[in-house]
């Protein structure tokens, strides 16, 4: 059967697009299970059996046009934990601090107004670069929040910070052993991976190979199906975009009205959400969503 494997000259996994689709999407669950309990070192008992993908597009810059773009595949484990995945092919000199404000944003959108610090999730991050960072003597490297003398000492395990540098693995890929998970997904994302390496690798791993069919579907796809896909996902976030743009300009000019409550997160006068104010509210947004008239006052 042909796979992506075979084609490894061409397609490359870790191409920012197709990671997200392989990974980033509602029914995937398969492989990023596989390739989460890889990274966390998860095996037999400890292994994670469950994973929910939140679907999650950060477009850092346009896409269209032949522009780069960033896709972070969010998730959530059993256990609550909120996981974020990027893939960073080219140094930007940035990551670092990339990574520190992913998580911290995931924290931001998990406590809501009179919620406990205790039940905040723990965090963890898992960067893929293609470059020679960071600087340890591993291709796996793992941080957490500890003392700085006492380094037995950790102040908390509710942030974890990965790295793969794909650089130094492939510098030591001739002496890793193939039963260890990680090394066969990395095996598997280095296109520079002879074929029989890549074969062997997706025999052996259930979801490595649940990756790789849907890798060579996605990487035969025309560049009409992949323009189409993108423009999609545009067309949606820039109409979630101008929704809330809407709402913000509804709650400004109602703000002068009168007292502040909340709609959406966003300061409006209304007393009674079931009041036909309520009611005339919604049915004004979508009027200004639906393009028919712009909002001026309510």
């Amino acid at each position: 059967m042909e796979n992506l494997s075979t084609k490894s000259s061409l397609y490359d996994p870790l191409n920012n697009y197709l990671f997200f689709k392989i990974f980033g999407e509602k029914g995937d669950e398969i492989q990023l299970l596989g390739f989460i309990n890889a990274v966390l070192g998860k095996t037999g008992d400890n292994m994670f059996t469950s994973v929910e993908i939140l679907e999650n597009t950060s477009y850092m810059t346009e896409i269209m046009g032949g522009k780069s773009c960033t896709l972070d595949v969010r998730a959530k484990l059993p256990d609550g934990a909120m996981v974020n995945i990027e893939v960073q092919v080219n140094d930007e000199y940035n990551m670092n601090r990339r990574s520190l404000f992913y998580l911290t944003r995931e924290y931001s959108r998990s406590l809501k107004a009179g919620d406990d610090y205790v039940d905040l999730p723990d965090l963890i991050a898992i960067n893929i670069v293609n470059y020679n960072y960071p600087k340890t003597r591993h291709f796996h490297s793992c941080f957490h929040l500890r003392e700085d003398t006492e380094h037995d000492i950790m102040l908390s395990n509710a942030l974890e910070i990965h790295y793969i540098n794909m650089v130094r693995y492939r510098k030591q890929k001739k002496h890793l052993d193939l039963k260890d998970p990680l090394n066969r997904w990395l095996a598997w994302f280095d296109k520079n991976s002879p074929q029989e390496l890549r074969e062997e690798v997706v025999n052996m791993d259930a979801a490595i190979k649940t990756a790789d069919e849907k890798a060579f579907n996605l990487a035969t796809m025309s560049e009409d199906d992949i323009d189409y896909w993108f423009r999609r996902k545009l067309f949606k976030m820039d109409r979630a975009a101008e929704l809330r743009n809407r709402e913000r300009e509804i709650a400004r000019n109602m703000l002068k009205e009168g007292a502040a409550q909340e709609f959406r997160g966003y300061p409006i006068f209304c007393v009674n959400r079931n009041s036909i104010f309520h009611y005339l509210l919604k049915i004004q947004i979508s009027s200004c969503i639906l393009g028919r008239h712009t909002v001026n006052s309510v």
